[in-house]
């Protein structure tokens, strides 16, 4: 049975639901909200009630994306599970460097220790906080469901093991793996590492592509086989229309089975419960209809919020079983 593996535990992925691919439920005190304070949100009664909205909008399923020790609390994600009654993805992995300390372990550890960090994750379960000494990390019972890395405007030493370990984690698990491209860039490079690394494309999420709103670019990027996560929708400027909106309506012919959508929420100006907007409801109303007045279909709807991120983000076969 394919399965999609949840901060609460292991579901079938057809009961995942309309989810949106790439979020920042909880972002707790860390070196990453010291360096902006509006990344901070860290309060489980906002995100249960801006959760509710999603629900109510008809949103069941999120998949979280801040990876170890840059604010990540897995206790409170799945606290918010609960409440909230929404599935919640929770992430191993590393951030860009810029997310932590300069004397962070993740700087230094090498591509099999990485490796054997994400693999306990995902097998046994994620810490109950994030010591900076992950040798002295004591599990929960809630295991990550996706492996979180990230590339920056060039691809550095540290990348390179990262998405190494990634690799290697995803051939031994079979769990998905989420990316983040620096404003969309160096996707095709993405690929073609986790591709030298054996990793299973089919389960291979690149987000923030349509954050460089090119259709031949977004056309080499898809014909690879990967998914991609569009999460621009509301932050275009006036004056700029909405490419990701252009995006979605030249691709989605082509490639229906490989697009999905976010908010990548990282803000508490993005949060209606934190006082700002548009709140985590935008893409399943205003979106939605946008897409609708553009022709995009009820079916075709369907599998950007849920066809999609259940096929990507199921586990899929192991190549490496102990």
């Amino acid at each position: 049975m394919s399965f999609v593996r949840t901060v609460l535990g292991d579901i079938p992925a057809a009961q995942l639901g309309v989810c949106y691919a790439h979020e920042h439920i909880i972002i707790d005190p860390s070196f990453t909200t010291l360096q902006n304070p509006d990344f901070m949100l860290d309060d489980v009664a906002v995100a249960v009630a801006e959760l509710g909205d999603f629900r109510r909008a008809g949103g069941r399923a999120m998949v979280d994306s801040m990876p170890c020790d840059c604010g990540r609390n897995v206790t409170k994600l799945a606290a918010i599970s609960r409440l909230a009654d929404v599935h919640i993805v929770a992430p191993t992995g590393l951030h860009l460097a810029k997310y932590y300390e300069p004397s962070h372990w993740g700087n230094s550890c090498s591509e099999t220790e990485l490796a054997a960090l994400f693999i306990a994750e995902i097998e046994t379960g994620i810490a109950v906080e994030d010591y900076a000494n992950p040798a002295s990390r004591r599990p929960t019972s809630h295991r990550a469901g996706v492996i979180k890395i990230a590339t920056g405007q060039k691809i550095s030493l540290r990348e390179e093991r990262l998405f190494a370990a990634a690799a290697v984690a995803q051939r031994k698990t079979g769990c998905p793996i989420l990316t983040h491209t620096e404003q969309g860039a160096l996707a095709l490079e993405q690929i073609e590492l986790l591709r030298r690394h054996g990793a299973d494309l089919r389960h291979v999420c690149l987000s923030h592509t349509d954050r460089k709103p090119d259709v031949a670019y977004h056309r080499e990027i898809l014909a690879s086989g990967v998914k991609v996560e569009f999460d621009s929708a509301f932050r275009w400027k006036p004056g700029q229309g909405n490419p990701t909106l252009d995006l979605v309506v030249a691709l989605m012919e082509e490639f229906p089975t490989q697009i999905m959508l976010g908010m990548d929420a990282a803000r508490r100006g993005y949060w209606r419960h934190y006082g700002g907007g548009p709140g985590l409801d935008f893409l399943l109303t205003t979106f939605a209809g946008n897409l609708k007045e553009r022709g995009v279909m009820d079916a075709v709807l369907a599998g950007i919020f849920t066809g999609n991120p259940a096929g990507t983000f199921q586990f899929c076969p192991g190549t490496e079983k102990s």
